[in-house]
């Protein structure tokens, strides 16, 4: 399964969740590759600064040819998570392309929904080639009990792509532990975090099965 990050927006989050959803499958016990097709090469910088042995794979990959690339190497690998370009361009058609699934980070925030209409055209665009390609937003940076909070998944509403169930809140953990090259599942698999990304996790894996066999 190839999951791509992706929003034509920057600063949404995407690396950190391409790099924590890497580790909750790496974890889980699959075979998993973390390719960077962004030229910004913010996973491998990520990765860089790991001192132990890495969980998985990590590979830059900031190609226009990802998608004709990606079929010979994702069959290594149980999954492959792609984190990719910010920005329309052949970078990010290329990632969504190269996906099965395509995750679109989004804040609370009403820039960042209206943000989301490029990416969405280009998922539609991308689907008149690719019928199974499927897409989910997800809800990054979340304050828990605030209208903000609430209204964004109103606002997501007026797509055509679903919201996923599961969100991500804002929490410090997430660039604590990604300053030392690591995951929240293990700096502190217990917490909300840990336990919120592993949610998540298990939701887009479903998700895209559901999705295919519909």
């Amino acid at each position: 399964m190839i999951i791509g990050v992706l929003n034509q927006k920057g600063g949404v989050g995407k690396t950190t969740i391409a790099v924590n959803l890497a580790a909750v499958y790496a974890k889980a016990g699959q075979r998993v590759l973390l390719v960077d097709a962004d030229p910004q090469g913010s996973s491998l910088a990520w990765s860089s600064a790991r001192e132990g042995k890495p969980l998985f794979t990590v590979v830059g990959m900031p190609k226009p040819t990802l998608h004709k690339d990606m079929p010979n190497i994702a069959r290594d690998y149980d999954m492959v998570i792609i984190d990719g370009s910010p920005r329309v361009s052949e970078l990010g058609r290329a990632a969504i392309m190269a996906s099965d699934l395509v995750v679109i980070p989004v804040q609370p925030s009403p820039y960042d929904v209206w943000a989301s209409a490029d990416t969405v055209q280009l998922i539609k665009e991308a689907q008149q080639f690719k019928q199974n390609l499927q897409a989910v937003f997800v809800i990054n940076r979340k304050i828990v009990n605030t209208a903000i909070g609430r209204d964004v998944t109103k606002a997501l509403a007026n797509f055509d792509v679903p919201v996923c169930d599961r969100a991500l809140g804002q929490r410090v953990v997430y660039a604590e532990s990604a300053a030392r090259g690591l995951a929240v599942v293990e700096t502190d698999p217990d917490s909300e975090a840990g336990k919120e990304i592993t949610r998540l996790a298990r939701s887009l894996s479903s998700f895209n099965i559901k999705k295919a066999a519909a």
